[in-house]
């Protein structure tokens, strides 16, 4: 059966920006499909193409940008395409002529793309260029510095599914109990009962009260944006949340938190340092919860319908269903994989390995670059810690016995002062860079 609503005729934003290196290309998916992102030397923008040569389909997230002539070249066999996807150079073809002749069959598949808000978008369907011109972005209106915001993003790979991110996103209750001690605290949990406001095929909005009035809506099929208002002074806090489909099981989380106060904060806190200490943490807490849930449901909905399966609370899961509900009428209840020749198991295994559920390297260091480029620091000052407790041990061993006397202490005491910083980064702060276990019955 046909699903009523297009995946793919859709704006997605990919990543943030400034995490993308105009260096080399950089290989990503969506919907099952696989992109590449470059950057050409001349170019002001990124482009999106798919990663495949069409030589013989070779990755060209695996090629590079050739430093003479700027294009995006197949490490296979050396085609070589510009900005615009046209093939600019084929070493196996003899004959030049040939190129220009049989352009149309030698070109890249181009992505329509944009970027907007600092984010990366892309037009999730090549057939439809003229429709993704017409199509505004799903764009937030507080990522707006006139308006007298600021905000930082976020991005993470995710072990579940498009539908178990959104459901999670549009439940507030989860936050006190699944995010304890990061975002809230299971023994001041103020329940948050829902209102739906509107539903259409597009768009579902509702609001909460929570002791801070705010509002929650959901513009398919990614962008889910809460605005909370408190105070007497206008201060406002967004978060701003894009739920991209990756895969069966996967999913990608791009975030902005705007916000109109504080705004010093921005400038003072180190954005790898908002990612290690909350960002990570907060997705942590309930990645395996995810992870497990959705498979349980799966097993679940081979016997019966989400609705028997859930045992839901009226007031408070009521986006849960209404979202549900959504998925179900507009999509029949499935993302479109086969649509690009995925075959996804009807119950998907559950992960066992902790690490592999929780790999903050895999899943978001490697994809962001104030935290790429904070790892290699917090590495190369454990080396100098190393290397100075060596020299100065070294050398106050070497001293005469009257300067030893004299200096020694204090040298000492500066090479175990720099042994202990090395050890603290090697051993506290590079680990939250790769993996930290949440164990939540842990969390006092």
């Amino acid at each position: 059966m046909q699903s009523e609503f297009n995946f793919f005729q859709h704006w997605y934003p990919l990543s943030p920006i400034e995490d993308l290196d105009p260096q080399q290309p950089t290989a990503i998916a969506l919907l099952g499909m696989q992109l590449v992102i470059w950057k050409a030397p001349s170019s002001d923008t990124f482009q999106i193409f798919a990663d495949r040569c069409p030589h013989r389909l070779a990755p060209l997230s695996e090629g590079r940008i050739d430093e003479k002539t700027g294009n995006l070249m197949c490490s296979y066999h050396g085609w070589q395409f510009d900005e615009d996807g046209s093939c600019q150079h084929i070493p196996q073809l003899e004959d030049p002529k040939q190129l220009a002749k049989n352009q149309r069959r030698y070109c890249a598949q181009i992505f329509p793309s944009r970027e907007v808000q600092d984010l990366l978008w892309v037009w999730a369907d090549l057939d439809s260029p003229d429709l993704a011109e017409s199509t505004p972005l799903p764009l937030s209106p507080y990522v707006d510095a006139s308006k007298g915001f600021v905000w930082s993003s976020f991005v993470r790979d995710l072990e579940y599914d498009w539908q178990t991110l959104v459901e999670n996103i549009v439940d507030p209750n989860h936050v006190a109990f699944a995010h304890h001690g990061v975002q809230g605290n299971r023994d001041k949990s103020r329940t948050a009962e829902i209102e739906v406001v509107s539903s259409t095929p597009n768009r579902i909005e509702a609001r909460t009260q929570t002791g801070m009035n705010s509002t929650i809506a959901i513009d398919f099929p990614n962008h889910i944006e809460y605005t909370i208002f408190f105070g007497t002074e206008g201060k406002q806090v967004g978060l701003v949340t894009y739920c991209i489909p990756v895969a069966p099981g996967k999913s990608r989380l791009v975030a902005q938190f705007p916000r109109n106060f504080a705004k010093t904060l921005n400038r003072v806190i180190p954005r790898w340092w908002e990612h290690v200490q909350t960002r990570n943490l907060v997705l942590d807490g309930d990645m395996i919860l995810l992870h497990q849930q959705e498979r349980f449901l799966q097993e679940r909905q081979q016997q019966e319908s989400w609705k028997s399966a859930y045992t839901l609370l009226p007031r408070t899961d009521t986006l849960v269903v209404e979202f549900r509900k959504w998925f179900d009428r507009y999509c029949n209840g499935q993302l479109p994989w086969r649509e690009v020749g995925i075959v996804s198991p009807p119950i998907l295994p559950i992960a066992e390995n902790r690490r592999t559920i929780l790999d903050r390297d895999r899943q978001h260091t490697q994809h962001c670059s104030s935290c790429r480029n904070a790892l290699k620091q917090v590495q190369r000052w454990q080396r100098v810690g190393g290397v100075y407790f060596i020299i100065t041990i070294s050398v106050t061993a070497l001293m005469p016995d009257a300067a030893r006397s004299r200096w020694g202490w204090i040298l000492m005491g500066t090479a175990l002062l720099g042994l202990g910083i090395a050890a603290g980064l090697k051993y506290w702060l590079e680990p939250k860079f790769f993996f930290v276990d949440y164990i939540h019955a842990r969390k006092k």
